[in-house]
């Protein structure tokens, strides 16, 4: 049964270019930028804050004093009497973050929900866990180690990508040919100074020192997308003896936020800058696959989404990932029979990064964009996150 009476209001969500590891983001507190983003960019809507009834925060790298969770990010931007939590499922954080707005306003929880995701992979914490009964304790890199080491299994998360190729009998050149096609489809988004991305994008961006009171530098973009070239592909080797994955044909860690208003559909006309577009939430899947196949997860996540919307692959009209791994497209593209090449037009986690908590976001903006470019239609997302899981949501792009 498809989620009814849920919408996004057309314009009512915003990225900020995503910044390579320690590149311009790295210096600020992911929850404080993101309410200072969206304290700007809700202002140029006309959106008070005060509207909010729910608040959702997307994040999963600890940041200083985020012990409150949302409730912090949404006073800042001046919903101070609006109650919200935290939710974390590592790169389907804002997938999950998603469905947690949809389903408070669907049981009547909340007419307008505001969702923030925000992380920044830079500077990760070192966390400390002391031993109750000893001198002793242990430690980690939140971010770096469990990249590297699965709390299950022990592989890194290239690993599972070696995995998945291998039980779709993947080739290091298909890879490559996709990840060069996303490269192309990215310059999509540039052409006619940065036309695409600026339909939900401020740019160029003010970048705010750490105390916020002034102005530390300015970018223009994405920072960590490099030129890309077939020839230049095919030199890399694997990283892994005998693997197909590269450096070339994965994505690298990053810093940004990315927002968006959900609400009834009665009170989108109030905060859409296009009332006579209309955004639907329609479903939404998860599924779990075996240990260390984490590219595989998105497909049967996928379907169990589109089974809720009612709606089969074939009327989709544009299809987003999470792709952390050229293996996740040609995996999903194999298993559910769609053109590898078509998915992910105009740019993609492989090619501007992963900050976890708001890769998914800005996927789902892009997916609104591009349906609205092309006159409407159903769209999904599908994306995998750590613990062989995957998430994904269906939306309709119409006229009202």
């Amino acid at each position: 049964m498809s989620i009814k009476n849920v919408e996004i209001p057309y314009g009512a969500y915003w990225s900020t270019p995503f910044t390579k590891w320690q590149g311009s983001l790295q210096h600020l507190h992911s929850m404080k930028f993101a309410a200072h983003v969206a304290k700007g960019e809700l202002a140029k809507r006309n959106i008070d804050p005060l509207v909010f009834d729910s608040g959702v925060l997307g994040m999963t790298i600890n940041q200083y004093q985020s012990f409150n969770g949302a409730p912090w990010p949404l006073y800042e931007i001046g919903a101070v009497n609006t109650a919200g939590h935290a939710v974390n499922q590592v790169c389907a954080t804002s997938a999950r973050g998603l469905f947690a707005a949809t389903s408070e306003i669907v049981c009547g929880m909340a007419n307008v929900s505001f969702l923030m995701t925000a992380d920044r992979c830079s500077n990760g914490p070192h966390i400390y866990y002391p031993n109750a009964k000893g001198p002793a304790g242990s430690s980690e890199d939140q971010v770096t180690y469990n990249m590297m080491n699965d709390c299950i299994g022990g592989h890194s998360m290239m690993q599972t990508g070696e995995n998945v190729a291998t039980r779709f009998d993947i080739t290091r050149e298909e890879l490559d040919a996709v990840t060069y096609r996303r490269y192309e489809q990215y310059q999509d988004a540039l052409k006619d100074d940065q036309a695409f991305q600026k339909r939900f994008m401020t740019l160029p961006l003010s970048v705010p020192t750490a105390n916020f009171k002034k102005e530390d530098t300015v970018i223009t973009g994405d920072e960590g997308v490099f030129a890309t070239t077939p020839e230049g592909l095919a030199k890399l080797k694997p990283i892994q003896e005998g693997g197909v994955i590269t450096f070339g044909n994965q994505t690298h860690p990053a810093d940004g936020n990315a927002s968006m208003v959900l609400c009834r559909s009665e009170d989108a006309e109030a905060l859409t800058t296009h009332p006579e577009i209309k955004i639907e939430v329609l479903g939404f899947g998860q599924a779990r696959d075996d240990l260390a196949h984490m590219p595989a997860a998105p497909i049967e996540a996928a379907k169990r989404a589109l089974a809720v919307a009612g709606v089969d692959i074939k009327q989709i009209k544009a299809i987003k990932t999470h792709n952390p791994f050229a293996v996740n497209d040609v995996a999903f593209a194999k298993a559910m029979n769609v053109d590898v090449m078509a998915m992910n037009n105009y740019g993609c986690s492989l090619i501007w990064g992963h900050p976890q908590g708001p890769t998914g976001l800005r996927a789902i903006i892009e997916l609104i964009e591009e349906l609205a470019l092309i006159g409407g239609g159903y769209g999904l997302f599908t994306g995998c996150a750590a613990g062989d899981t995957g998430m994904a949501v269906v939306i309709k792009v119409s006229d009202r």
